[in-house]
């Protein structure tokens, strides 16, 4: 079983059009995919979620949704104002794995950043990680990061809180790369590797969701290097 987590600096980065895009080219290489989003906060029942937006994009790709609650805040905030506490990492695990017998690779898109409180016990999306690869299926994660100025020290501390707890990371993907870079921009793609250890392995352009969902998924090939296609 093969599950990739992708996880960011913080929320807002781009996690889920890298999603789609990521998604979009494994479907394209033949392979079964599945995109699992544990946890949905935010969006009540009749809205779109991550998982929709996935959809939309990359075409008709199987999704999960494990769990919606509508307070955008961290998912073990989010359940304690709907009164709906989260179901504790491990239980998550073990549907992932689940899940994850069905497919050729699970994409598992996570709520903000790497540490964020997923559940009532302090479990976090790491800890997810873990979990599943505790169970024995091949782990691998994607840090979503920002472009600009102070990506170096999110990055870093990302792919550091990461590699502690035994977690591999694929590499680094800017989630929205704009067409006119700042110097800061340009030299963070120098430096990120740099500080992390870990190679900037796509680029997802700044109005990629903006495109035909058509022209989205011829085009997003462009957007990773060969590391962040699996098989690895």
């Amino acid at each position: 079983m093969s599950v990739l987590v992708v996880t960011g600096t913080d929320t807002g980065v781009g996690k889920t059009v890298m999603t789609a895009a990521l998604a979009a080219v494994i479907r394209a290489s033949g392979q079964r995919v599945c995109v699992v989003k544990p946890a949905q906060t935010g969006v009540t029942a009749d809205e779109v979620g991550d998982v929709e937006e996935v959809r939309r994009l990359a075409g008709p790709i199987a999704t999960r949704e494990f769990v919606r609650l509508p307070d955008p805040l961290a998912p073990a905030a989010a359940g304690r104002a709907a009164r709906t506490p989260m179901a504790c990492v491990a239980e998550h695990a073990r549907r992932l794995v689940t899940v994850a017998g069905d497919f050729d690779i699970v994409i598992v898109e996570g709520a903000g950043g790497v540490l964020v409180p997923f559940d009532a016990h302090g479990g976090t999306i790491a800890d997810l990680a873990a979990h599943v690869q505790a169970s024995g299926a091949a782990v691998q994660t994607i840090v979503v990061a920002r472009a600009g100025l102070g990506t170096l020290n999110h990055s870093a501390l990302t792919v550091e809180a990461l590699r502690h707890r035994g977690l591999s990371c694929r590499g680094l993907v800017i989630g929205s790369w704009p067409a006119h870079p700042d110097a800061a921009m340009r030299h963070n793609l120098v430096d990120l590797p740099t500080v992390t250890g870990r190679p900037i392995i796509g680029k997802i352009p700044a109005a990629a969701a903006e495109l035909d969902p058509a022209v989205f998924q011829a085009r997003a090939g462009d957007w990773f290097s060969s590391e962040a296609v699996p098989p690895w």
